[in-house]
C-alpha cells in the first residue's frame, strides 16, 4: 500500500515550525500549535495499524512507515493521541521528503532546543518523541547503504 503523501517537510518545513513558535507567548499556544499541526497529518489507513509498523517506546500508539523512491525517504506517521500527531508533525517537517544523508545530517537536538520542546514534554513523551526520531534515523542509515 503508497504513503498516503502529507505537506511535512515540503510546504511546512523545521524553518516554519520554528518560525511560528516563536510568536507564541507561553507553552499553552505552543501546545495548541502542535496539536493544530497533528489535525493536518493524514491519517493513516487503519490497515497500516498492525505491529508491523508500530513503534516501540511510545506512551501512545504510534505508527511508521517510510518509502524509498529515487533517493528520497517519504514518511507517513499516525498516533491516537492529538499531542502525539502534533510531535510527529514537527518531527516529519524535519524529515519528510529528505535524502538518507540530509536526514542523518540534519541536527535534530539544535531544532529541538529551538522549539524548546524537550523541556516541556512529560519524561515519557520525551522517550516517545526520541523513539520516533530514532525509527526515522534507522531508516535512513538502512536506506544510505
Amino acid at each position: 500500500m503508497a504513503i498516503t503523501q502529507n505537506t511535512f517537510g515540503s510546504d511546512i518545513s523545521s524553518d516554519d515550525i520554528l518560525d511560528t513558535l516563536g510568536f507564541f507567548d507561553d507553552w499553552e499556544e505552543r501546545y495548541k500549535y502542535i496539536i493544530d499541526l497533528g489535525k493536518q497529518l493524514p491519517a493513516m489507513a487503519d490497515e497500516k495499524k498492525t505491529d508491523d509498523y508500530l513503534l516501540r517506546g511510545c506512551q501512545s500508539q504510534v505508527w511508521i512507515d517510510s518509502e524509498l523512491n529515487d533517493g528520497v525517504l517519504t514518511f507517513e506517521a499516525d498516533s491516537d493521541a492529538h499531542i502525539v500527531r502534533g510531535l510527529l508533525g514537527v518531527v516529519l517537517a524535519a524529515y519528510n521528503h529528505k535524502t538518507a544523508q540530509q536526514i542523518l545530517e540534519f541536527d535534530i537536538e539544535q531544532y529541538f532546543d529551538g522549539v524548546d520542546l524537550v523541556k516541556h514534554l512529560s519524561p515519557t513523551r520525551g522517550n516517545g518523541l526520541r523513539a520516533m526520531v530514532q525509527k526515522i534515523q534507522d531508516t535512513a542509515r538502512t536506506a544510505k547503504n
